[in-house]
């Protein structure tokens, strides 16, 4: 049997990926990292600039990645729905 529990919900204006526009980011996708500039955010995507694959970060607490390459073009969307954790990148 599945227990549940009523919650409610509050919409903050201005959380999440909105507080990040303007900043280095990394996000940690279903299936690869990506790290750039946030330069913007709508209902369906994320616009990056600079932005890199990440194919090993390394130490998270250390400046820069092991492993991260430029994608061929100076803008790059991703998915918003693909996006498991985000924050500023180091």
């Amino acid at each position: 049997m599945m227990k549940s529990k009523k919650i409610e919900v509050e919409m903050v204006e201005g959380e999440g990926l909105v507080t990040l526009l303007g900043e280095p980011v990394l996000l940690f996708c279903a299936n690869y990292f990506y790290a750039g500039t946030l330069r913007g955010v709508n209902e369906t995507c994320v616009l990056l600039e600079g932005a890199k694959i990440v194919y090993e970060t390394g130490v998270l607490t250390e400046a820069g990645f092991k492993d991260a390459q430029a994608l061929p073009s100076s803008e790059w969307y991703v998915h918003i729905a693909a996006i498991e954790s985000f924050g500023v990148a180091k």
